[in-house]
C-alpha cells in the first residue's frame, strides 16, 4: 500500500492501479522511460524561472491510497492536506402559488411558514491533498458547483455549517485569499488581447514588483509551454465578432491566469464544460501538471471520459447535496459491486454511477440506500484499514516551505503566522493602478471604433448647434435662442456619457474574479479608469467647443473660450462619474440606459432653463440643486452675460416679442416718449434697457459665480466616482447568500 496524497516514482512496468489496469499506456511507459527516475514532483515556479529553456514538466506516477470517509490524523509526506468535515449549506426559497400539499416534496425540502427550506449540501465531509486532483461529480443540480463555492469561500460564512482545515488549522478566509485560485465556469477574458499579453497582464498583477521584468516574460513563457498554448500566443481571445483562440485554448488561458502566482490550492467550475473530448483531456492533462508542481487540485466535472478519469486522483459523487461515494477511482467497481450493481466490465465506470444514480433519484425512496451504504461502506473501509492521515507539517512551516521553493510568488515578508507570511496584494497601488490602465488602453486601442462613434456625436452633435444657431445676435430674440443653445449642449454632453454603461457592464464578471482573490485592489480599478477616461474626455471638450463657440458667436473672446472648454470638459467629467457610477448598481445594459436617461431628463427639468429657481415649488426645490445640468448651465450663462459693458435690450427692443412689436417705428417712438414722461427718465431708442446682470437676475442667477459652479461639476464628478468605489466595495463580493 502507498502512502496517501503521495507520489511515487516506479518503473514504468509496474505502474498498475487498484484494479489492475495500466496506470499509463504503453506510449506513456515508453515516454517515463526518457526521464531519470528523481524523487521530486513537477519544478515549481522557481525552478521554471531558472531553467525557462527546458521548462518541462517531469512524468510523475502519482496515486491516492485510501484514508477514509472524513478528516484523517496519521502524518503524510505530503505537506499540504485540505479537509472539509460536515459541510452544510441550504437556502430558503418561498412556496410557490397554488402547490398541491399532497403531490408530496422533494427529500432535500423542509417546510416552515410557507416557506421551504432547500438543502445543497447535506454534510459533505472530505479530503484532498498536494499533488492530486479531486473531482466532484453529480448529475446537474447535484451541488457541485456547491461544494466547490463552499470550498473556495464563495458562500457567506454565516450561511455554510462544517469545517474547511488546512494541515490542521482552521483555514481563514483572509488567508484561503492569499493561497488559492478560483477558475470560474465562463472564460471572461479581455477579447482583444493576445493570449500572451493576458498571461503577462495577469503576472504583473500577479507577480511582485521586485521581480524582474524578464522573470515575469520567463514565467509566462514557461506557462505558455506548460499550457499547450504556443501557436496560440500571439492571437487574439476574440469574441463574437472578431476570430480569435478556440473553446480549449480560451479555458486554458482561463486557468493560466489564475495560476500565474503559482496557488497552493486551485478551485475550477466545471473546467471541460462545453470542450470536445480532445480539448477536454488537454484541460485535464494540465491540470494533473499543476497539482503535480505542488498544487491542491478541487475541481467538478459533469462526466468525465475513460482517458480523463485515468487522470483523476479522487472522486465525491453528489446527489441533491449528499454524499453516495468518495474514493479513488479504483475503488468504484468494488463499492458498487458491493452494493448490488458491479459495473460491467467494458463499461465506463463514472457513465455507470452517474447512470445509477440518475435512476434512483427517480424512484419514490431516492438516492437514500446508497448515501447509507456509502456511510456504512467507508465506516468498514476504516476499520480495515485502521488509521488515516495527516500532513506531518504545520501550517505556517507548509507555507513557508512552499515560498522557499518558489510557490506564491508573492513572497514571504513575514514568518511569525502563516496569514502574513504572504502580503495580500503583490503590488502596491501605484503599480497596480499603471497596469489597469495599460490594459484598458490596449484593449480599447484595438477597438477604435468604439471611440470613434462617440466621437463622431459628439461632432456631428456640434455642427447641428452651429448651423442651427449660426451667429446669434444681441436682440431679444438672440437672448432666448442663446438660453436654448445653451441648456441643450450643457444637457447633450450628459447624454453622450451614457455609451460609458456597458464598459463596466462588459469588464464586472472579470474584476469580481480578479478582486475575489486579490489580484489588486478596488480603488486601484477605480482611480486607473478614472485618470484614463481623462484624455478622451479632453478631446470630445475641445472638438464641441471649437465647432459652436465662435460659430454661435458667443463672448468672452479667447479667454470666454477657454471657459467654456472648461465647463464642457467637467461636464463629460461628471456625467461620465454618474454613468460609471450607476453601471455599477444596475446588472443590465438595457435597464442602464433607462434609468440614465429617465435621470437626466429630470436633471434638464429641475436646471433652471423651463422654469426659474424662484419660481420652482419649494417641495421640488431639492431637486434644482442635486441636478448635474444646473451647474454648467448657469457657468456658461455667467460667462456670456457677464459683461456689465454689454446690452442686450434697447429702447424700442424693448416691444420685440410683444404684439407692439409689429407697430412702426414711429409709433414705439412716441411710446418711448409717454413712457418717458411717466416713469421721469428719458428713454430713447438707443436707451439700454436691459444688461447681461439683468438677464441673470431674471433666471434667479446670482448666488454662484461661474468659477464655483465649474468646481461644483468638478466636485461632483468625483463625488460619484467615490460613490462608485462603494458600490464595488459592496457589491462585487461574489458570495453566495
Amino acid at each position: 500500500m502507498s502512502f496517501v496524497g503521495g507520489s511515487m516514482n516506479l518503473p514504468a512496468k509496474s505502474v498498475t492501479r487498484d484494479n489492475g489496469h495500466p496506470l499509463f499506456t504503453n506510449s506513456k511507459q515508453t515516454e517515463l522511460q526518457k526521464y531519470p527516475k528523481k524523487p521530486t514532483v513537477s519544478p515549481t515556479l522557481a525552478e521554471l524561472l531558472m531553467h525557462v529553456d527546458d521548462a518541462q514538466n517531469s512524468p510523475v506516477d502519482h496515486r491516492a491510497v485510501e484514508i477514509g470517509y472524513g478528516c484523517s490524523s496519521l502524518p503524510s509526506s505530503n505537506p499540504f492536506f485540505l479537509c472539509f468535515n460536515n459541510l452544510t449549506y441550504s437556502v430558503k426559497v418561498r412556496k410557490k402559488l397554488g402547490s398541491i400539499p399532497f403531490c408530496g416534496k422533494n427529500s432535500d425540502e423542509t417546510e416552515s411558514n410557507g416557506i421551504n427550506t432547500k438543502i445543497l449540501l447535506n454534510e459533505i465531509s472530505g479530503e484532498a491533498h498536494e499533488g492530486e486532483i479531486m473531482a466532484v461529480l453529480g448529475a446537474s443540480g447535484s451541488g457541485k458547483s456547491t461544494l466547490i463555492d463552499a470550498l473556495a469561500n464563495r458562500i457567506a460564512k454565516d450561511s455554510l455549517k462544517g469545517t474547511l482545515t488546512l494541515n490542521g488549522e482552521v483555514l481563514e478566509s483572509k488567508l484561503l485569499r492569499v493561497i488559492s485560485a478560483y477558475v470560474m465556469q465562463d472564460d471572461l477574458l479581455f477579447p482583444m488581447l493576445t493570449v500572451e499579453e493576458t498571461l503577462m497582464f495577469s503576472a504583473e498583477f500577479r507577480l511582485p514588483r521586485s521581480l524582474s521584468k524578464s522573470k515575469k516574460k520567463a514565467r509566462v513563457q514557461a506557462l505558455i509551454d506548460q499550457l499547450g498554448l504556443r501557436s496560440a500566443a500571439k492571437t487574439v481571445i476574440g469574441d463574437e465578432g472578431h476570430r480569435g483562440v478556440s473553446g480549449g485554448e480560451r479555458r486554458r488561458v482561463s486557468i493560466g491566469i489564475d495560476i500565474i502566482h503559482d496557488p497552493i490550492v486551485l478551485f475550477l467550475d466545471e473546467p471541460t464544460s462545453g470542450l470536445d473530448s480532445t480539448s477536454a483531456f488537454m484541460v485535464v492533462k494540465v491540470l494533473q501538471r499543476i497539482a503535480q508542481s505542488g498544487s491542491i487540485v478541487i475541481m467538478s466535472i459533469h462526466q468525465p471520459s475513460y482517458r480523463i478519469l485515468s487522470l483523476l486522483d479522487r472522486l465525491i459523487f453528489l446527489s441533491h447535496g449528499n454524499t453516495v461515494f468518495t474514493g479513488s477511482p479504483g475503488m468504484l467497481p468494488s463499492f458498487f459491486a458491493e452494493f448490488g450493481h458491479p459495473i460491467p466490465e467494458n463499461e465506463n465506470k463514472t457513465e455507470f454511477a452517474l447512470d445509477l444514480i440518475r435512476e434512483l433519484e427517480e424512484t419514490p425512496g431516492g438516492t437514500k440506500s446508497l448515501v447509507e451504504f456509502n456511510k456504512s461502506w467507508q465506516a468498514r473501509k476504516n476499520q480495515r484499514n485502521g488509521f488515516s492521515m495527516r500532513s506531518n507539517l504545520s501550517l505556517k512551516d507548509a507555507i513557508s516551505a512552499s515560498i522557499s521553493k518558489g510557490k506564491l510568488v508573492s513572497g514571504a515578508t513575514n514568518d511569525s503566522n502563516p496569514t502574513a507570511s504572504v502580503p495580500i496584494f503583490a503590488n502596491p497601488l501605484w503599480i497596480e493602478m499603471m497596469v489597469i490602465a495599460k490594459r484598458s488602453m490596449t484593449n480599447s486601442r484595438r477597438m477604435p471604433e468604439l471611440f470613434g462613434i462617440r466621437l463622431g456625436a459628439v461632432v456631428i452633435t456640434g455642427i447641428i448647434l452651429a448651423t442651427m444657431f449660426w451667429k446669434l445676435d444681441n436682440s431679444p430674440k438672440g437672448i432666448q435662442e442663446r438660453l436654448g443653445f445653451f441648456a441643450f449642449a450643457m444637457s447633450t454632453t450628459f447624454y453622450t456619457c451614457a455609451e460609458a454603461i456597458p464598459v463596466f457592464l462588459q469588464e464586472r464578471y472579470i474584476f469580481m474574479r480578479e478582486t475575489a482573490y486579490n489580484a489588486y485592489r478596488r480603488s486601484s480599478y477605480v482611480l486607473a479608469h478614472s485618470l484614463i477616461s481623462i484624455p478622451s474626455l479632453v478631446i470630445l471638450s475641445m472638438a464641441f467647443a471649437a465647432i459652436t463657440f465662435w460659430a454661435v458667436g458667443l463672448a468672452g473672446g479667447l479667454s470666454g473660450f477657454f471657459f467654456f472648454f472648461l465647463t464642457i470638459f467637467a461636464s463629460f467629467w461628471a456625467g461620465s462619474s454618474f454613468v460609471t457610477f450607476l453601471s455599477g448598481i444596475v446588472s443590465h445594459v438595457m435597464l442602464g440606459f433607462t434609468v440614465v436617461v429617465a435621470v437626466l431628463a429630470y436633471f434638464l427639468l429641475f436646471s433652471g432653463f423651463f422654469i426659474s429657481r424662484n419660481r420652482i415649488p419649494l417641495y421640488w426645490i431639492w431637486f434644482h440643486y442635486i441636478s448635474l445640468v444646473k451647474y454648467p448651465y448657469e457657468a456658461v450663462l455667467q460667462n456670456e452675460f457677464d459683461d456689465p459693458t454689454k446690452c442686450f435690450v434697447r429702447g424700442v427692443q424693448m416691444f420685440d416679442n410683444t404684439p407692439l412689436g409689429e407697430v412702426p417705428l414711429s409709433v414705439k417712438l412716441k411710446l418711448l416718449q409717454s413712457m418717458s414722461g411717466v416713469l421721469g427718465a428719458n428713454i430713447t431708442g438707443s436707451t439700454c434697457v436691459t444688461t447681461g446682470k439683468d438677464l441673470l437676475v431674471q433666471q434667479g442667477i446670482t448666488n454662484i459665480s461661474k468659477w464655483n459652479c465649474l468646481w461644483i461639476i468638478i466636485a461632483w464628478g468625483f463625488f460619484f466616482r467615490i460613490l462608485f468605489y462603494f458600490t464595488l466595495l459592496l457589491g462585487s463580493k461574489n458570495k453566495r447568500k
